[in-house]
């Protein structure tokens, strides 16, 4: 074979006995081969089955192998062991079938890598990463236009966390003014999440029907989707347990011992109170669902700038949830402590149970950081279901 200069390339004498490759080089002297040559099948006298197998094999495996991947490592491993999966593993229809579970980046661990991998995988219609990536851009890399755009793709696609994630952003006007909040779509896409089996917005949708938030007042209606918000986490967390094999009876009965605070320093201050998990929200026998990938990338995200999102900022005081304020005074406070803070009705009362039910006092008076009203969406009021504007 010859150069385009037209130079030929020094022959390779090659012993296949001992495998042993020696090079000469153009002036005839011995070169050492610093990379070992693969021999084809027909020399090596054995045939390389990966090879000969088609691309279309390939690609359905590489997709089943992303649809079930536990970690992003799972299909990370696949891509360094050969040049031919490296390629096939990026194809489109690999891409558009990963779990939830392939796109749990952790936060320290997040570059252009990464973004660029989640990219390509939401340009696939991956609704997943659609709505992963539509939250760090919205929350996290300050770029709220291409984040809404997003996640309104994948709630285009039906997907419920988006819907409601959108419809959190309308209650609270998230990335613009006060005045940019839209109560009624919100309530829309609310209802749509729960239509979809999205526990937190039928929770929410409950609490809007019960206090006339954006829809027409209906007390009984909203009750009963509360119940229903509690029954299906129940039945969630029953289903998940029983698959792991760590169902307790316990779930199920009336604890007539003090339940622990979750954090072991505040146990000796507030005396916690016995309940039933049919009655509640989570935080009595029930263990709390696990929170989505993206919430706990915004609290790994803001836990490593010390919880604070910005000047004057605050984080949702719910622990699964994540979110921050995008301009002051955007989220609730409680009105009997205001110590704390939520982005929407259901964080409030799932929090409520959790959490802050042991902690909450009422105080003569508290204003805010600033020393004024701002302009927050109203009070919370530190109960079960009641959220009011002040």
């Amino acid at each position: 074979m010859r150069t385009r200069r037209g130079i030929s390339y020094p022959r390779a004498h090659v012993c296949l006995d001992d495998i042993v490759f020696e090079r000469r080089d153009f002036a005839g002297d011995n070169m050492a081969c610093r990379k070992r040559r693969r021999l084809s099948p027909g020399i090596a006298g054995k045939r390389d089955f990966f090879d000969v197998l088609p691309d279309d094999l390939v690609i359905s495996i590489l997709s089943k192998l992303s649809s079930t991947a536990a970690c992003p490592s799972d299909f990370a491993n696949v891509l360094i062991v050969c040049k031919r999966l490296n390629s096939l593993a990026v194809r489109p229809l690999v891409l558009s079938k990963a779990s939830p579970k392939m796109f749990a980046i952790k936060a320290k661990s997040w570059s252009e890598s990464a973004h660029r991998f989640l990219k390509n995988c939401a340009d696939a219609g991956n609704v997943e990463a659609c709505y992963t990536l539509g939250m760090i851009l919205f929350y996290c890399l300050e770029n709220p236009g291409s984040g809404a755009s997003l996640m309104a793709k994948a709630a285009i696609s039906s997907h419920a966390p988006a819907l409601y994630s959108l419809a959190v952003i309308q209650f609270n006007g998230s990335g613009g003014s006060k005045n940019d909040k839209d109560l009624r779509a919100g309530v829309a896409l609310c209802a749509r999440a729960a239509f979809l089996g999205h526990i937190d917005a039928l929770r929410e949708l409950g609490h809007c029907l019960q206090d006339g938030y954006g829809v027409r007042q209906n007390v009984a209606k909203g009750r009963r989707f509360l119940v229903q918000a509690n029954a299906r986490e129940l039945a969630t967390v029953l289903s998940s347990a029983a698959t792991s094999n760590n169902f307790t009876r316990s779930w199920l009965t009336w604890s007539p011992h003090p339940i622990p605070h979750p954090n072991p320093r505040h146990n000796h201050r507030h005396q916690a109170v016995p309940g039933c998990p049919l009655l509640s929200d989570f935080g009595c026998n029930v263990p709390a669902p696990e929170a989505h990938q993206s919430s706990k990338f915004l609290a790994e995200w803001f836990g490593a700038r010390s919880g604070v999102p910005g000047p004057g900022l605050r984080l949702c005081s719910h622990v699964g949830c994540g979110r921050p304020e995008t301009r002051k005074h955007e989220f609730r406070r409680c009105s009997v402590c205001g110590a704390v803070n939520y982005c929407s009705r259901a964080c409030q009362a799932l929090d409520w149970k959790l959490r802050h039910k042991a902690e909450c006092a009422p105080v003569e008076r508290w204003l805010d950081e600033e020393g004024d009203g701002g302009e927050g969406n109203g009070a919370v009021h530190g109960n079960d279901d009641v959220i009011a504007e002040s």
